[in-house]
């Protein structure tokens, strides 16, 4: 497609590990044929040679399995775009007009540089955890509490490299809440369009320890890298307690704890705090970074 000044240009990234052959091409299919923007898409194999591409689409084979966030990463260093969209490979857009990236909500307003989409379950609509938007991203209506993830985002290209992009060394679990804050720390400001549907099925990430692992480690290495010294304990005794309250299986609560452990141990590379202009920030948007 040629690129006129009037179409956002978007590049856009899909990881695979090849393990939903049913998913993958409904939610590639959707993404191509978005209209109203010209966009440059790679799939990513995390770990394996992607399969079932369609025509046109550049690839990426990693050797290794790095990751969520890294492997995210990788798939921006190799598009084009004013915009960079990060879409689920087990998702799908409804229609022709839903991307992110034909938004006028998200396009015509600079200071909007990142943005959730509102995502259904088939035809349900799930609330989200305590009924709050996506981390890091501003309070949205009540009737709006549907079902979202950090799996299907729009960031402005300028300010995702300004950021530093995704916390690679996570691996997975809380790269949302350290990309958003970064993102807020440089003066933008994220927003959740629920005029944005994107149809994505329900899944439960805790069924497994590396799941209780890696939230608890990757927890306190967002407080330790991002908040203010006052604040990260603050954060992390709020975080404890919810813990404590939420977990009952006395196994999960162990390697939460190790977890946890892990975290404070180090590994969380360089901080660098967010200001208190940004706390109060997050805290005016209803996102006060202390919980």
């Amino acid at each position: 497609m040629s690129t006129g000044a009037s179409r956002p240009t978007v590049g856009a990234v899909v990881l695979t590990m090849n393990d939903r052959p049913e998913e993958f091409p409904r939610a590639m299919a959707s993404l191509l044929a978005q209209e109203g923007i010209d966009l440059d898409v790679v799939v990513v194999g995390n770990g394996c040679e992607p399969e079932q591409i369609p025509a046109g689409v550049r690839t990426i084979t990693l050797p290794e399995n790095v990751g969520i966030p890294e492997g995210r990463n990788v798939g921006a260093d190799n598009v084009k775009g004013d915009y960079l969209f990060f879409f689920d490979n087990d998702a799908h857009l409804p229609d022709t007009a839903t991307s992110p990236g034909s938004s006028s909500n998200f396009t015509a307003t600079p200071a909007r540089l990142r943005t959730a989409a509102h995502q259904r379950s088939g035809d349900r609509c799930d609330p989200p955890p305590l009924g709050t938007p996506p981390p890091g991203l501003g309070p949205h209506p009540a009737r709006h509490r549907h079902r979202h993830a950090e799996g299907v985002v729009m960031v402005r290209r300028d300010a995702y490299d300004r950021a530093g992009g995704w916390p690679g060394d996570f691996f997975l679990f809380h790269e949302g809440v350290e990309l958003a804050w970064r993102l807020w720390n440089l003066g933008c400001t994220g927003r959740y369009v629920p005029d944005i549907v994107v149809h994505h099925p329900a899944t439960k990430p805790a069924r497994h320890e590396t799941f209780y692992r890696l939230n608890a480690r990757n927890r306190v290495w967002v407080a330790r890298r991002n908040l203010p010294r006052l604040l990260v304990p603050f954060n992390l005794a709020t975080w404890s307690l919810i813990t404590l309250w939420r977990i009952r299986d006395r196994q999960a609560l162990r390697v939460t704890l190790a977890g946890f452990r892990e975290g404070l141990a180090g590994g969380q590379g360089p901080r660098r705090p967010m200001s208190w202009r940004t706390v109060l920030r997050l805290t005016t948007a209803g996102r006060p970074p202390v919980f």
